[in-house]
C-alpha cells in the first residue's frame, strides 16, 4: 500500500486494512448515511437476501468477513481517529454487482474472473468530510489490489454533474476522482452514472 500515513493540512492522515483486530473502527468509520444499516453487505447480497437479513446478521457477516483470510476494505484515521471506509476486493465475490444490469451489460471483462476487483463503497464521516479522504481511500485501493495480483480494478461510480446527488448518496465515489486516479470510462449505462476502470497488469 502506497504512503499510508501522512500529514495533511497540520492532520496525520493513515490508511490501514480493515483486519479483525480492526473492527470496532470499521463500525466507527461507517457510522454515517447508510453505513450502520448496510454494515457494508449490500454489494456482497442478491437483494432479496439483503430485504430478509437483520440487521444484527449484517454486522456478523461483516465481522467475520474482517476476521477472514484477506481483509475486505481498508479504514482511514484521522489523528488517529477513525473516518473513513473503502470497500475493495474481488468482484467475483460480491454477488450483487453480478447481476446488476448497470455492470453486466456495461463491463468489458469477464464476470468470472478472479482477477477483476471492485471499489464499490465509500464512507467519509460527516466530520471529516472536505479533507480529500475519498481520494486517498481509492489511491490506497489501488495499490492493496495492485499488491494482491489484481489484473484490473473497476468501479460503479455517479456523476453529480448530471444528476445532483447528497453526499450519502455518492457512496460509489464520482466519475470526476476516479478519471483523476487513471481510471477510463468504459460505458455509461446510464447519463449519470459510469463504469470505469484501471488496468493494473496487462
Amino acid at each position: 500500500m502506497s504512503d499510508p500515513l501522512a500529514t495533511v493540512s497540520g492532520m496525520t492522515i493513515e490508511i490501514l486494512p480493515a483486519t479483525g483486530d480492526r473492527f470496532d473502527d470499521a463500525e466507527a468509520a461507517l457510522d454515517s448515511g447508510d453505513g450502520p444499516g448496510c454494515q457494508c453487505q449490500w454489494w456482497l447480497l442478491t437483494n432479496a437476501e439483503f430485504q430478509k437479513t437483520s440487521r444484527d446478521d449484517l454486522t456478523t457477516r461483516f465481522h467475520a468477513e474482517m476476521h477472514g483470510d484477506r481483509a475486505p476494505g481498508l479504514i482511514a484515521y484521522v489523528d488517529g481517529e477513525p473516518a473513513g471506509w473503502v470497500r475493495v476486493g474481488p468482484r467475483i465475490d460480491q454477488a450483487r454487482l453480478l447481476r446488476t444490469r448497470d455492470v453486466t451489460t456495461a463491463t468489458n471483462e469477464p464476470l468470472d474472473a478472479d482477477d477483476v476487483w471492485s471499489v464499490s463503497c465509500f464512507v467519509v464521516r460527516k466530520a471529516h468530510r472536505g479533507q480529500g479522504l475519498m481520494k486517498r481511500l481509492l489511491d490506497a485501493a489501488v495499490s492493496t489490489a495492485r499488491a494482491a495480483g489484481a489484473r484490473v480494478v473497476e468501479a460503479y461510480p455517479l456523476d453529480p454533474t448530471v444528476t445532483k446527488r447528497s453526499a450519502n448518496q455518492l457512496y460509489r465515489g464520482t466519475v470526476s476522482m476516479f478519471e483523476e486516479a487513471g481510471f477510463e470510462i468504459v460505458d455509461r449505462p446510464k447519463p449519470d452514472r459510469a463504469l470505469v476502470a484501471l488496468t493494473l497488469h496487462p
